[in-house]
């Protein structure tokens, strides 16, 4: 596995398109309409140059329309390289209703993470792996998402016909921002009953080495491109930007003004969201995405109180973007060497769902870590090796069910500040942050939580 180079101490591994999977497989992951959900761990890497043309059109998926839910649901997945699809069938059956129980978000790249290169000649497409994608999403009757990265090789000055997946990090050139922009809506064309696109990840490949700062006038003349030619193919498609990873530390030239105990915001990343929120053609919604930890101490004070820093970043880009709907296209709650029990994680990462739902971010998407091989899988959704669903899986069930965007949420009483929750008028979750059990009176009612316990309950209305 190769690391991502580039300044962010939480960067993930470099994405790459999926080897050629055989036509039994695709049918067979079809059929069975499992849930492709995400995975954040860098692929196995094998030879990074190799020849994608394809000569034949391949005809559009027919999709069924995502469902009629009463709102947004909030909460969903992004799939990457591994997923159910790539299981056995054993493990595919077992994890196959984790988020068909009720109608998720699921967010697909256009290239990398799973999907292949979609047009890797000029007017010469491999939809294969991204129909497959869509098609998962539509089976699992999900709110399907696509992102709008990452560029064909032709673009950004490789061979015509040829991938390298070494360079999926590098922006389109300039003279072919059009060419991306067109192939954003002959995507839309293709599949009509996905509604909302992020415009790309992360800003990669627009850091100005040569300024120590993010090129946002590039981007978001991308951006503006790839919003007119979404737009002409049907008004009605929901369009964000541009996000761009928030990093955070505790000393350093660059701070903000957005600031607290868990450290201070880079200036940088918020000038780029400003500039681009006073020169964007138009815009559905925000997206960023950021760790809780510091780029320079880790998580301080603790990992915990370092969660205020997504609640701080989404009331900060509500003000400035004139309250539009905040996205958090990824969302991190630990460095990657950290060395913690599931149950451990799990309450941070339910912690951290807390933020979200209470300074009002429309949505959150899990990164999620899954492994093709062995039973060690921090944060996944399912063992790799079994199938057995972990608790991240039933976090994002249940917050989807519970806490849609708009839900209206209740201040409860709890007699020991350790204890976080959040309640609705039926239904409550709490988190003890301590790690020691403690008994507490949450809500007029005695309970006793183990060390970093997760526990649902209704509230007896």
């Amino acid at each position: 596995m190769l690391e991502n180079s580039g300044r962010h101490a939480r960067r993930r591994y470099i994405p790459r398109g999926p080897a050629a999977i055989g036509a039994g497989l695709i049918a067979l992951a079809l059929v069975a309409g499992l849930l492709a959900v995400a995975a954040r761990r860098g692929p196995e890497r094998s030879e990074g140059v190799a020849a994608t043309i394809v000569a034949t059109p391949q005809p559009p998926p027919t999709l069924e329309p995502p469902p009629v839910v009463e709102s947004w649901p909030r909460w969903g997945v992004t799939h990457t390289q591994y997923s159910a699809d790539n299981e056995t069938p054993e493990v595919r059956n077992r994890v196959g209703d984790l988020f068909s129980r009720v109608p998720t978000l699921q967010n697909q790249h256009i290239m990398g993470w799973g999907a292949g290169n979609p047009e890797p000649s000029p007017g010469k497409y491999d939809f294969r792996d991204l129909d497959r994608r869509v098609k998962l999403m539509a089976a699992t009757k999900a709110q399907p998402v696509l992102t709008l990265c990452c560029a064909p090789d032709w673009m950004k000055g490789g061979a015509e016909g040829r991938t390298n997946w070494g360079k999926i990090e590098v922006a389109p050139r300039r003279e072919h921002f059009d060419d991306f922009a067109a192939l954003a809506a002959t995507v839309a064309k293709r599949y009509p009953t996905v509604t909302h696109y992020m415009v790309w990840n992360e800003f990669k490949g627009f850091w100005d080495e040569a300024h120590n700062n993010w090129d946002v006038e590039a981007y978001t003349d991308l951006y503006n491109r790839v919003y007119d030619a979404l737009k002409a193919v049907n008004p009605k498609i929901q369009v964000g930007g541009p996000y761009i990873p928030v990093d955070s530390h505790v000393s350093s030239a660059n701070s903000s003004t957005v600031k607290g105990p868990w450290g201070s915001i880079d200036s940088r990343p918020l000038e780029a969201v400003q500039y681009w929120l006073e020169n964007k053609k138009g815009a559905d919604f925000i997206v960023v995405d950021a760790s809780s930890a510091t780029n320079d101490r880790g998580l301080v004070p603790d990992e915990f109180t370092a969660l205020k820093k997504f609640s701080a970043v989404t009331a900060w880009l509500r003000e400035k973007s004139g309250d539009l709907p905040v996205w958090w296209a990824e969302w991190y709650i630990s460095p990657d060497n950290i060395d913690w029990d599931e149950q451990h994680r799990t309450a941070v990462q339910a912690a951290a769902m807390m933020e979200f739902a209470r300074s009002g971010a429309a949505t959150a998407l899990y990164w999620n870590p899954q492994r093709r091989q062995g039973d060690d899988c921090p944060g996944c959704l399912w063992s790799p090796a079994r199938g057995d669903e972990m608790p991240m899986a039933g976090l994002i069930s249940g917050f989807t069910r519970w806490f849609p965007a708009g839900a209206e949420l209740v201040d409860v009483q709890v007699s020991d500040p350790r204890v976080q929750v959040l309640a609705v008028d039926k239904q409550m979750i709490m988190v003890n942050t301590a790690g020691a059990a403690l008994k507490v009176q949450v809500d007029g009612r005695p309970f006793e939580l183990q060390p970093y316990a997760v526990q649902w309950s209704d509230r007896g209305q």
